[in-house]
């Protein structure tokens, strides 16, 4: 059944419309977004799709058709915490943030259901937070740009969910081009879309799903976001940013606890990965991208210890089988890994990681190609 007919057969009545908001996957600069720096992911095709009708009775009515159940009911005014409320606390959030900033949204049902495998990696949250941001915006007539409706599902994420994450995801579902990465700048949001077809260059990019089931909300992301802007302060700059990759090794030697050290050592290294990509990208040579993959995943397992063993198991047989890199992407503990290879190779290469999964005990891992797709609308 499709979604906007569910919608009615829960609510009594057709929805408004019907929207749509990707998940994401980072090809490079990982943990560098909450600190002022760059990342490039791209949109997936797997996307949050969500009727929604408005309400003006201050009743907000959710359901999802991946969890089942009965429609949760919220008031819009009720001023109890959220967090610790499960998926509702995502959409939930994004209605307060909005009305927190003065917009008079007075309710509304939505009936979501989403292709975007949660727990992977891929920012199955931000999709949702996106599509009920843009769904409202449209229905209430808001005239907020992509990146404020972006800017408003992080703020709903950080204050309403618990989870202190940068904007990237939220900027990815918002504003990504079809066949293009986002070259974001996490600052002033300032944005660039850098063309991106691996199948012209002879290259395959894929997306292997651990099936290791993260959760950023545990307080390990938290733990790294404060390490990192506990290095901003000793280092006397706004944010880790800031520091150049000429400067890091005298930056490194003024800090004195050893765990932040390593965590300013992988982001300010990172932010030098993902300017060293997109300069082979607009040069045209995908195929020295893959080394920079895998150099940031050991920064991610070494310095940032965000790995887990099924991760490092798919970049190590990844590239065992001939692909030219291959990396965790997400906020890791599980989720999923980047591998680019030789479009030649991708069959080979995702053998070869199911071979090892199968051989370690672990469940077999997802393997799927990153499509770069659009970002979020009406449909």
């Amino acid at each position: 059944m499709n979604v906007a007919a569910r919608f009615e057969e829960l609510y009594g009545a057709a929805p408004e419309g019907v929207w749509e908001a990707p998940g994401r996957v980072n090809l490079i600069g990982e943990y560098t977004d909450f600190n002022e720096g760059f990342v490039l992911p791209l949109a997936l095709p797997h996307t949050t799709v969500a009727a929604v009708s408005r309400r003006t009775d201050g009743l907000l009515r959710l359901h999802s058709a991946d969890i089942g159940g009965e429609a949760v009911e919220l008031r819009v005014d009720d001023p109890a915490p959220l967090s610790g409320g499960g998926w509702t606390a995502y959409p939930a959030g994004v209605v307060r943030v909005l009305r927190e900033a003065g917009h008079a949204v007075t309710g509304a049902d939505l009936h979501v259901a989403s292709t975007v495998p949660t727990g992977a990696g891929l920012s199955s949250s931000a999709a949702l937070e996106v599509v009920t941001a843009l769904a409202l915006d449209d229905l209430f007539g808001l005239g907020l740009s992509r990146p404020e409706l972006a800017r408003v599902a992080q703020r709903a994420e950080n204050d309403h969910v618990g989870v202190p994450c940068g904007v990237m995801d939220q900027m990815t579902s918002a504003c990504a081009v079809e066949g293009h990465l986002l070259h974001l700048d996490t600052r002033d949001l300032g944005r660039r879309q850098v063309p991106f077809d691996p199948a012209a260059a002879g290259l395959a990019l894929l997306v292997v799903d651990t099936r290791v089931r993260h959760r950023l909300g545990d307080g390990a992301y938290a733990e790294r976001r404060a390490g990192c802007e506990a290095g901003a302060r000793a280092l006397g700059v706004r944010a880790l940013r800031d520091v150049t990759v000429g400067e890091l090794p005298a930056a490194l030697a003024r800090l004195e606890d050893a765990t932040v050290a390593r965590y300013v050592r992988h982001v300010v290294s990172e932010n030098d990965r993902v300017d060293r990509v997109a300069a082979l990208l607009d040069a045209g040579d995908l195929r020295a991208v893959g080394p920079l993959l895998t150099e940031g995943h050991v920064s991610l397992r070494d310095d940032l210890r965000v790995s887990c063993p099924e991760l490092d198991l798919v970049v190590r047989a990844a590239t065992g089988a001939g692909a030219l890199g291959a990396r965790m992407t997400g906020g890791g503990f599980g989720g999923s890994a980047v591998v680019l290879t030789g479009a030649d190779r991708a069959d080979a290469v995702a053998g070869a990681v199911r071979a090892a999964f199968a051989a370690a005990g672990y469940a077999e891992p997802g393997v799927f190609p990153a499509v770069p797709s659009g970002g979020a609308r009406r449909r």
